[in-house]
Parts: C-alpha cells; sequence; structure tokens
C-alpha cells in the first residue's frame, strides 16, 4: 500500500511544513498544514521529526508557515479562478443557446411571399 503523500511542502533548513488537500462533503477544498522539524538521535544516528521547537527555530517556524499560507492562498485563488471561468462558459453555453432560440423563433414569425419564401427581415 503507497504512503498518501501532501500535496506541497515548504522547509527551510530543519523545519518542514506538510500542506495536505481534504476534500469537503459539500465538494470544496480545504488545506491543512503540519509543521515538524527533523533531527538526527544521537543514540542510534536515525533522522526523526518532532513537532517540539527550540527558541532558534521560532521564528523559521514563522517564515515556513508564512510560505505554506502564501501557497495556500494562491491554490485557493487559483481554484477560485477554474470555477468561474466554469461559471463563465456555461453563461455563455446558455447566451448561445437563447440567442440560438430567438433567432429561430423570429424566423418562424417572418412573413412570407406569396410563392412561400420568407421575406427578408426589416433592418432594425
Amino acid at each position: 500500500m503507497q504512503k498518501e503523500k501532501p500535496v506541497h511542502e515548504v522547509r527551510l533548513g530543519a523545519i518542514r511544513a506538510a500542506i495536505w488537500k481534504n476534500e469537503t462533503q459539500g465538494g470544496g477544498v480545504r488545506y491543512s498544514t503540519h509543521i515538524s522539524r527533523i533531527y538526527r538521535d544521537e543514540k542510534d544516528k536515525e533522522w526523526k521529526r518532532t513537532e517540539s521547537f527550540g527558541r532558534e527555530d521560532l521564528l523559521i517556524v514563522a517564515k515556513v508557515a508564512d510560505h505554506a499560507h502564501t501557497w495556500i492562498h494562491g491554490q485557493t485563488q487559483e481554484e477560485r479562478e477554474r470555477e468561474r471561468g466554469q461559471d463563465r462558459h456555461q453563461e455563455s453555453d446558455r447566451d448561445r443557446d437563447r440567442d440560438r432560440d430567438r433567432d429561430r423563433d423570429r424566423e418562424r414569425e417572418r412573413p412570407r411571399d406569396d410563392e412561400g419564401a420568407r421575406r427578408p427581415s426589416s433592418p432594425r
């Protein structure tokens, strides 16, 4: 089974923000962020993660959080623009259909000459 990955990561030195995308029940999207610090355990020489930060880490945590916020904000803006584009596309389809129906109705209403051909419409 493949482990799920964050949609984006921000990393400055040992501080990392993992950004996760979560679909809501209403069809929307929310992002969550997990901030951690990596360190090497001196006993077993393994790399580990912690959510605990020292004084020297806090400004970097703030910068990582700021970068994560900027990225998330950009994503939500792009999603809104895509939705607006889809709405505009649907509106233009509706407008095109309405204009076609209006033109068809006008064509039906135009009087015919004695031979059954439609007379040219008068200019407006």
